[in-house]
């Protein structure tokens, strides 16, 4: 098959693992401001926006719909403490074939770009100790909007800009270890690939339609 002009990856369990870095951030972030303890793990789940994961855990530890100020002061809260634990985080590390891959597309000429439910902030920060920003063009994150469908679709959309055309489904890859990826992706009018390296096996990405279905990035990948 030819070769993909875009390929673009999800952060979280595709490329890196923080060791509980957000979620620690985030705990940090509302006993700062609020006092109360929140593990995001039992109020959400993965593939969400980071908008979405703080305003159902703000939901479900206080009771009451967040104002925006609040948000915005949680927020800055989060990504001070990310900041700080990722350079600590002693679990953190590159999954398998990540880093290659990224190398090898690169000298391919393809554009590589980010699609995370991250703040643009936070996703950075995720990448930065690896070293692997050097590598994306390019990125949507949950900052743009809430919704991973609407995040995929900017992403798209930069890419093609970048390129100076429409891309076609089977021209733009979205790559990601959660079946949400995989259903924004099929959304987003992408060639999806699902990377079992995560929480989900690669039967619940193949559920999801993803169009092909790794077990890490080592494996061969698809127009390479």
């Amino acid at each position: 098959m030819a070769g993909p002009i875009a390929v673009l990856f999800d952060i979280d369990e595709t490329l890196v693992h923080t060791g509980g870095a957000g979620a620690r951030s985030w705990a940090w972030a509302f006993d700062q401001l609020h006092g109360v303890p929140a593990d995001i793990g039992a109020h959400t789940s993965a593939g969400e926006t980071d908008p979405q994961v703080g305003r159902e855990t703000f939901r479900a530890v206080l009771h009451r719909e967040p104002s925006f100020d609040e948000l915005a002061r949680l927020y800055a809260k989060y990504l001070w403490h990310l900041s700080e634990d990722i350079w600590t985080s002693e679990a953190y590390r590159v999954l398998d074939g990540a880093e290659d891959l990224l190398a090898r597309l690169t000298a391919a000429g393809v554009i590589l770009g980010v699609i995370s439910g991250a703040m643009e902030g936070a996703a950075r920060t995720k990448l930065e100790p690896a070293k692997l920003n050097r590598y994306f063009v390019f990125g949507s994150y949950g900052s743009d909007s809430p919704d991973r469908t609407e995040v995929t679709r900017l992403g798209i959309a930069k890419a093609a800009r970048l390129h100076g055309r429409d891309l076609s489904p089977d021209e733009v890859y979205v790559v990601g270890d959660t079946p949400r990826d995989i259903t924004a992706g099929r959304a987003a009018a992408a060639t999806t690939i699902g990377v079992a390296s995560g929480h989900y096996h690669a039967d619940e990405l193949r559920a999801a339609q993803a169009d092909h279905v790794l077990r890490s990035l080592t494996d061969p990948f698809p127009g390479l």
